[in-house]
């Protein structure tokens, strides 16, 4: 984030308006809008920023410009010379407004055209009188800090109302009964919030392949504990005063034990927290999410599940591979190649049956296990597969070859990032490789796809 987003109180205070035409008159009827007493000029000198609060230059001179911003940045008043990034210390964003609520978007300068097609939709999207909203909270917000005294109740309580019968009331236009229906929902308020546990998928990692519950679970909860495969992209998606907890796990190498998680997520829920239990892929695809459910039922604390795209989806996707098709697969199988024990527990004469295509999530250190194991069954060393490490995302890597030759040369060409194996007919029906087995022999090791 190359600019901090602020909104200036501008109300009965001076700003300076250095040129002339419609781009400087857009912006003094936005300034005036919010309270400023400009000061127009149409050329620089230096007194005239005494007492000014910010300035805005545009349609001057080149020289009255270059001056007006080496003149701010000197006493640190904000300074905005239109269309000029390199003379502004400040930019002005695309604004959306609906009475006491304000929403501002920003490209950093980069693209302003692009900024204004986003608030259009942005547009489409916010009711009319939702400002009406906004002042059920101002006008009662002493009464709610006095009635519900703890943060998390208070912001559980607002959360109803400005989801529930107030809102739709006040953006109605119905504002006496909004309001009416607002100290209802308060009088009932519980001053003690009840902790809650969502079980949450983050997908395979691409922020956009993130459900609409999951978005509205992130928006709304007091603490994340999330692993090591949610990527920023997604943390970012939180309410940003929600507290982190990283619980990792790289294989064998645990930064929190799984007892010790379900144990962190009862202790948050007792403290009356909204607690989302944030995982890659589906929690309920061996993601541990089963057992947390488990500890959680048995202490008694409210959970739900909000599955996510697994990996073996996220990956076949942007890949091209069909994971079942009419002519190869007929069947689905997910397997872990994950070691309990050290020991690769799975029923490889089931896994041999031709007709499938099979997903192995976390195969790579027993590739050779799992190779030998469904040889042994009778399985087809030609078949075609594929290793996908970093699935679903834009760092997607793929090597693709027989089942014999990925068991050769997957492990050097494998990086740090998670790895799927997809096997069966159906992996040849994908989209021709962007470079053969033979070549990528050549690269292996290196970030780019082969």
């Amino acid at each position: 984030m190359r600019h901090f987003p602020a909104f200036l109180e501008l109300r009965g205070r001076d700003v300076l308006l250095l040129g002339e035409g419609e781009a400087l008159e857009a912006k003094a009827a936005l300034l005036r809008s919010a309270g400023a007493v400009t000061r127009e000029a149409k050329r620089f000198t230096a007194e005239l920023l005494d007492g000014v609060a910010l300035a805005v230059g545009a349609g001057a001179e080149e020289d009255d410009l270059v001056a007006l911003h080496g003149a701010c940045v000197a006493r640190g008043i904000p300074v905005n010379v239109v269309d000029r990034p390199d003379l502004c210390s400040f930019i002005t964003p695309a604004i959306i407004q609906r009475e006491e609520v304000t929403v501002a978007v920003s490209t950093g300068g980069a693209a302003p055209v692009l900024a204004r097609l986003i608030r259009q939709r942005i547009e489409a999207a916010l009711p009319p009188l939702l400002g009406r909203v906004a002042a059920l909270g101002a006008r009662f917000g002493a009464m709610v800090r006095e009635r519900l005294p703890s943060l998390p109740a208070r912001r559980a309580f607002l959360e109803r109302a400005f989801t529930g019968t107030p809102a739709h009331l006040a953006e109605a236009g119905r504002q006496l009964e909004a309001e009416t229906a607002f100290l209802s929902m308060l009088d009932r308020a519980d001053a003690q919030p009840t902790g809650f546990v969502q079980l949450v998928g983050a997908g395979p990692g691409a922020a956009d392949l993130l459900t609409l519950r999951a978005l509205r679970a992130l928006g709304e909860a007091d603490v994340i504990v999330h692993d090591r495969l949610v990527p920023d992209a997604v943390l970012e998606m939180a309410r940003r005063d929600a507290r982190r907890i990283f619980v990792g796990k790289r294989r064998s190498e645990h930064c929190v034990p799984q007892e010790g998680i379900n144990t962190l997520l009862v202790e948050l829920a007792r403290e009356g927290k909204r607690v989302v239990r944030l995982k890659g892929g589906d929690p309920f695809v061996f993601g541990r999410g089963g057992e947390e459910a488990t500890a959680l039922r048995e202490a008694g604390i409210a959970h739900e599940v909000i599955p996510g795209v697994t990996a073996a989806l996220g990956c076949a996707a942007q890949a091209g591979i069909p994971l079942t098709h009419r002519d190869a697969a007929r069947m689905l199988t997910l397997v872990t190649g994950h070691t309990r024990d050290g020991i690769l527990d799975l029923d490889f004469r089931a896994l041999a049956r031709p007709g499938q295509t099979l997903c192995v999530y976390m195969g790579m250190t027993t590739l050779a296990a799992l190779h030998q194991g469904m040889i042994w069954e009778g399985y087809d060393d030609a078949t075609p597969g594929m290793l996908i490490e970093r699935g679903g995302t834009p760092e997607q890597r793929e090597l693709r070859g027989t089942l014999v030759e990925l068991v050769e040369h997957g492990p050097e060409w494998a990086g740090d990032g998670p790895v799927l194996l997809i096997l069966g007919e159906a992996v040849g029906m994908a989209p021709p490789p962007l470079m053969p087995l033979t070549a990528a022999k050549a690269v292996v090791g290196t970030p780019d796809p082969v």
